[in-house]
């Protein structure tokens, strides 16, 4: 229990804030207007869904991608701190830099719900790299459990957040869109240090001892 609630914890801050359905939110809006509310919600779902399956894929398969192609943990772990990190800045910035689409561009996808808003927005590569590092880490069945869980916690989450995104828009403000968004990238980039340090520290201890 003392390492499964911190665990759960780290799971569900770092998901939340690398699929971060608040931010999400006006882009969404951008793209899915002129669509009526039955044509959104329609959208929201195969996204929210689409973006799941993917980051379950990778959840289970990292292991085997590993040694595929002969990728060591260490290394992904480096790899992915830096990644999430340039997403947490741009966040601190309250820059949203994960998918800028012109809208002539928007209109050329036959179906926005799996891309751009499934892969890469809800489901990018800071979470999938986030996703393979914490299955690393679960040591335990009920940790794995734990982490399958939250990430399917997150993404009722954040479907039911775009569901009510116009509501929700305008609840906020683009102030408290912003402030949000500061908040949340700067948890994010200590995530990213933690996950940056884990990575370099076996690979310098290897170096000294040798």
């Amino acid at each position: 229990m003392d390492t499964i609630l911190p665990f759960a914890l780290l799971c569900f801050t770092s998901f939340f804030t690398l699929t971060n359905p608040l931010g999400t939110m006006p882009v969404f809006l951008t793209m899915t207007h002129g669509m009526t509310d039955k044509e959104r919600q329609s959208v929201v779902s195969r996204a929210t869904l689409v973006a799941f399956i993917t980051i379950m894929v990778f959840t289970f398969a990292g292991q085997f991608l590993f040694k595929f192609f002969g990728i060591s943990t260490n290394g992904f772990r480096i790899a992915g701190g830096v990644i999430i990190f340039k997403i947490g800045f741009d966040m601190l910035q309250a820059r949203y830099t994960q998918m800028k689409l012109k809208d002539e561009e928007i209109k050329t996808y036959a179906d926005i719900s799996v891309t751009p808003l499934g892969i890469p927005m809800l489901c990018g590569p800071g979470a999938i790299a986030n996703a393979i590092v914490l299955m690393q880490d679960a040591h335990t069945i009920q940790m794995k459990g734990v982490l399958i869980g939250m990430i399917a916690f997150i993404y009722l989450i954040t479907f039911f957040i775009l569901r009510a995104s116009t509501r929700l828009v305008k609840v906020l403000g683009e102030t408290g869109n912003n402030v949000m968004m500061r908040l949340m990238g700067l948890i994010l980039m200590v995530i990213a240090v933690e996950c940056f340090v884990s990575g370099v520290k076996p690979i310098l201890v290897d170096i000294l001892k040798e």
